[in-house]
């Protein structure tokens, strides 16, 4: 016959066995839990490398002419200084003529490439696109304009080749 003092403790082991599997179940559930919680973070990490190398990549490609861009603006400035002094002399016509040209050409080239001139005469000084070389106090324009340009910059899409060299006006003293 059934003792109940056994069937007591058979209970009591019922009662421990289902609150181990319970247990056993929540714990298995929070690290299936973590696991995927890991897993989406690593998804997240994976898409936002891939989105930065194709950043670098794209910007890589975009930007890969800059040291020659900057290698030849010493000669788009030689040229510009050429015309200037021939347009001094009026004998020198056909040799500023030629002159002429091979500056369009590589200004042609430049364009091709995205590398742009920076306008900035008569334009408020930006630190950003500008090198202020000197100030000169002038009633002609607002202070903080660019009122000359004596080395013109470049931009290579959004990127600054070389910064225009200009001078700035500031507030003419009143006398």
């Amino acid at each position: 016959m059934n003792d109940p003092s056994q069937q007591d403790e058979r209970e009591d082991e019922a009662i421990d066995v289902g609150d181990t599997a319970a247990t056993e179940d929540s714990t298995a559930d929070e690290r299936i839990q973590q696991l995927h919680d890991k897993w989406l973070r690593a998804q997240a990490e994976l898409d936002n490398f891939r989105k930065r190398a194709r950043k670098e990549l794209e910007d890589e490609r975009r930007y890969r002419d800059l040291p020659l861009l900057r290698d030849l603006l010493p000669v788009v400035d030689n040229l510009q200084r050429a015309m200037e002094a021939a347009e001094q002399n009026a004998e020198n016509e056909s040799l500023l003529h030629g002159v002429k040209i091979v500056a369009d050409q590589l200004h042609g080239v430049f364009k091709q490439h995205d590398c742009h001139p920076i306008q900035a005469l008569g334009e408020p000084f930006d630190p950003n696109l500008h090198e202020a070389i000197q100030q000169q106090p002038t009633n002609e324009y607002p202070p903080g304009t660019v009122v000359y340009v004596t080395q013109i910059g470049y931009l290579l899409h959004e990127r600054v080749v070389r910064p225009s060299q200009v001078i700035v006006s500031t507030a003419a003293k009143s006398e």
